[in-house]
């Protein structure tokens, strides 16, 4: 299976667009999947670039409800007639940063009639490529809520990311674990994969969230990616360029950036 990053926030790739968010393109054994679609529709853009057909996506999974990763949504709608599209529930709620900077997503909720699959479950998509609608928080340090809120009527509540998916893909005896924001912690979304299929891991990728993270977050995942010793980390967006350099300073495995237009081969 090839991975690609259709946007991000760094591009060095001519003819390709980068901005703040996240989206990847994947091609499973039977399915063509896309999971998010970042901040506009500049993704399409870059996936005609790096010759993928958008409309050719037999499923759309979006990890969670903000506007960086489900603002290509509209136009991905409106390009693409069949996909399937999961996501849980709790997705489209009216999310904010702060109590006025509205952070959620915004579209014609008509053009999701009868295409939104809602995710309850692990769910396999495709052989071996498994939707993980949970992370509980083992590692409660290693978590991201401090400051996003739901609205809910006249009252905001803080946002805990019950919304959050992530992606787990078995190849081969192994597993790699794909995240996109990993709000709720990117060591609770591995261990819950560990939990679950009981594999080594070859691939962690996407972004974790510890731009802003303190030093007692930080340290808490680093000891535990250098328990666990997967081959690779992949590391996209909300991570950050400095906790990119720490983490490729303190962990003994590879550690790289993943920018606009990479492709990983699992």
């Amino acid at each position: 299976m090839q991975i690609t990053t259709l946007i991000e926030n760094l591009v060095y790739q001519s003819g390709l667009i980068a901005e703040h968010g996240l989206s990847f393109y994947l091609e499973g054994y039977n399915k063509k999947i896309l999971f998010d679609t970042g901040q506009s529709g500049h993704f399409i853009e870059n996936a005609k670039v790096l010759g993928i057909d958008i409309s050719e996506v037999d499923a759309l999974v979006i990890s969670h409800g903000h506007y960086d990763h489900t603002g290509g949504l509209e136009a991905f709608l409106k390009l693409n007639a069949k996909a399937s599209i999961f996501m849980k529930p709790a997705a489209l709620d009216a999310k904010y940063h702060g109590e006025k900077r509205f952070i959620g997503t915004s579209l014609d909720s008509h053009l999701l009639n009868n295409r939104i699959h809602l995710v309850e479950e692990i769910l396999e998509i495709d052989k071996g490529v498994f939707v993980m609608p949970d992370s509980p928080l083992v590692h409660a340090l290693d978590s991201s809520f401090c400051g996003f809120k739901i609205k809910k009527g006249d009252q905001f509540e803080e946002d805990t990311f019950i919304d959050e998916l992530f992606l787990t893909i078995v190849r081969s005896g192994k597993m790699s674990i794909i995240s996109s924001c990993s709000h709720r912690g990117i060591s609770n979304m591995i261990n819950e994969a560990v939990r679950t299929f009981l594999l080594p891991v070859d691939l962690i990728l996407g972004g974790f969230h510890l731009k802003n993270s303190t030093q007692e977050q930080y340290d808490e995942v680093v000891a535990y990616l250098r328990e666990l010793k997967p081959e690779r980390l992949g590391v996209s967006h909300c991570t950050g360029i400095e906790k990119f350099c720490e983490l490729k300073k303190d962990l003994s495995f590879p550690v790289f950036y993943n920018m606009t237009g990479n492709r990983i081969t699992i």
